[in-house]
């Protein structure tokens, strides 16, 4: 056997078929769930026992629940709001997401009563898969460059 054989044979095709999926999953939170407000997908991308581990902060429900209280929370405190994905790396059961927020805030965000003042800072976020379904989330915000443009901290 040839070197390029040995390779070809090792390549694990459905594990890169799952990364794709899940990464393609991860992207569409953002695009369909959070900018257009489509919760309803949440039933289809997070699993039944699925966590958003940005609950216990903020007091929301476990499982898909705790998703939903989560976006209609940023979607109250930032009507506008507008996500993109930046980058996405996979490996294994793991996405991480590298994205932008940007919007005007009208409701409370991070502390901050409405301001109108605008928000445009970068967060990552690690989600976890099991099945091609979300079990875990966890965001990691710019909130001193949030709380800044919310004039609540000096640079």
């Amino acid at each position: 056997m040839s070197i390029e054989t040995d390779v070809e044979a090792n390549i694990d095709v459905a594990a890169i078929i799952d990364l794709e999926a899940n990464k393609e999953t991860a992207r569409r939170l953002y695009e369909d769930v959070v900018n257009h407000g489509r919760v309803e997908l949440l039933e289809t991308f997070i699993a039944d026992d699925g966590d958003d581990a940005t609950r216990g902060r903020h007091g929301w429900s476990s499982g898909r629940d705790g998703f939903r209280q989560h976006v209609d929370w940023l979607r109250a405190s930032v009507p506008d709001v507008r996500t993109t994905v930046t980058n996405l790396v996979a490996e294994g059961n793991q996405v991480v997401v590298f994205w932008r927020i940007q919007g005007t805030q009208h409701g409370e965000l991070f502390g901050v009563a409405p301001t109108g003042r605008s928000i445009d800072a970068n967060s990552i976020s690690l989600v976890t898969f099991r099945d091609g379904q979300v079990v875990n989330y966890s965001v990691l915000p710019d909130r001193l460059a949030i709380l800044h443009q919310l004039g609540a901290v000096e640079a």
